[in-house]
């Protein structure tokens, strides 16, 4: 990414206002309620191994005096997650720096960060949309006979209520803080529900829909939360996927999810989770002093840790 006078002009002889204007960025959450499992330094591997153990059946035999019974044998599931690296940087000229009134190192630092948790939220985001638990709106069972008229409704979000409930899928008690990215903050038991702004406007209109505001306790409400069906709390953001023109009449299909606890995982090299990178004037292959980069780059990978606890429905929304 290139950053120079082609695409920011310098201020001549014009009014400069030095209130920079807000971004639009979209809230980030695919990340926060995930295991967070990091990789030491140093260890050897970039590979990280999850083992989830089955129950046990009931024992329900009773005991035969002085004869052992025969016992079980635990069953387990290994998942792998590899973790991978991603970056970019946007190179600064020395004359963007003596030409421009803008703090421009300390605004690409901010955003090179906006673009740093996007990434990591959409790369969520495309595995929490993979999984194996879909439901539909109506009797339809496939996303390209998705219509207009199937729009998400009380119905299926309370099949989904009971195909985690069935199982065993644990309601959530915490979630990772939304503002340090570390440290978990606790959150009333329920599941979550990630939509996005459009399905919002439908939801709004589902038979059970309690708008945050109708809350009893307003202490709890988690950022982006607009509102609850059933036992899912739903939070809003732009990044919730959009499968495009994969519906009937190549109309949009919007992906709701809705999960429990423990369903994915997220992984990080401990040291390395992410880094912002700045190169002065200078360095390198720059025998003049011409160019400095500033740039940020992170390990990470996110993995479905158990398909049973963790369900999307795929729905059309209205025009």
């Amino acid at each position: 990414m290139l950053t120079d006078t082609t695409v920011i002009p310098a201020e001549v002889n014009n009014f400069y206002d030095r209130t920079l204007l807000l971004r639009a960025t979209p809230l980030l959450v695919h990340t926060r309620w995930a295991q967070i499992r990091d990789i030491p330094r140093k260890s050897g591997t970039v590979t990280i191994k999850f083992r989830r153990y089955a129950n046990l059946e009931p024992a329900t035999t009773p005991l035969s005096p002085g004869i052992t019974p025969v016992g079980s044998k635990l069953s387990s599931t290994e998942i792998i997650a590899i973790v991978k690296q991603y970056g970019d940087y946007i190179t600064i000229t020395d004359e963007l720096e003596y030409q421009t009134q803008d703090p421009i190192l300390m605004e690409t630092a901010s955003i090179l960060g906006d673009q740093a948790g996007d990434t990591l939220d959409v790369l969520t985001r495309d595995i929490l949309s993979a999984g194996t638990n879909v439901y539909f709106p109506g009797a339809i069972t496939e996303r390209g006979d998705v219509a207009s008229t199937h729009k998400i409704d009380d119905v299926v979000i309370r099949k989904v209520v009971r195909l985690l409930k069935n199982n065993k899928a644990r309601r959530l008690t915490k979630m990772v803080n939304a503002t340090t990215g570390y440290g978990t903050t606790p959150l009333n038991a329920c599941y979550i529900g990630i939509v996005h702004p459009n399905t919002t406007y439908d939801l709004k209109s589902v038979n059970g829909f309690v708008p945050v505001e109708k809350y009893s306790s307003t202490a709890s409400i988690m950022e982006g939360e607009i509102g609850k069906v059933d036992e899912v709390r739903f939070v809003e953001t732009t990044n919730a996927k959009v499968f495009e023109g994969e519906g009937a009449s190549n109309i949009d299909v919007y992906s709701t999810i809705i999960f429990g606890s423990d369903s994915y995982g997220t992984t990080r090299i401990s040291g390395e989770a992410m880094k912002n990178i700045i190169k002065p004037l200078g360095s390198g292959e720059d025998p003049l002093n011409q160019r400095a980069t500033s740039g940020w780059k992170a390990t990470f990978v996110a993995k479905i840790l158990n398909d049973a606890f963790l369900v999307r429905i795929e729905h059309a929304v209205s025009a």
